[in-house]
């Protein structure tokens, strides 16, 4: 019912920038906070921001100063702004959101987006 795609990701070199999008499909219903995770290769997932219908936000230590979260309510997508990228960013990146139909106080539930490759390399 709902879907989460993302786009953005890709080779990018030490330094460089990137600008992850992810975009809700589901009218019908209402979004909670929104986020993304990554995976590096043989490592565990970790979070890496957060950020709320109104605009509060986490950043992991790891990314903190470096990448920013933002999301447009209006479109249902978060954004992923990569700054000052180094080689340890490299990862599947994940889009996360809590969603429930519109119009309800129903229980939100997790959905998860399939995930885009960021290289860092020189």
């Amino acid at each position: 019912q709902v879907q989460l795609v993302e786009s953005g990701g890709g080779l990018v070199q030490p330094g460089g920038s990137l600008r992850l999008s992810c975009a809700a499909s589901g009218s019908m219903f209402s979004y909670g906070v929104m986020g993304w995770f990554r995976q590096p290769p043989g490592k565990q997932r970790e979070v890496v921001a957060t950020i709320t219908t109104g605009s509060g936000t986490y950043v992991a230590d790891s990314v903190k100063g470096r990448f920013a979260i933002s999301r447009d309510n209006a479109k249902n997508t978060v954004y992923l702004q990569m700054n000052s990228l180094k080689f340890e960013d490299t990862a599947v990146y994940y889009c996360h959101a809590v969603a429930r139909p519109r119009g309800t106080a129903t229980a939100f539930t997790d959905y998860w987006g399939q995930g885009t490759q960021v290289t860092v390399s020189s």
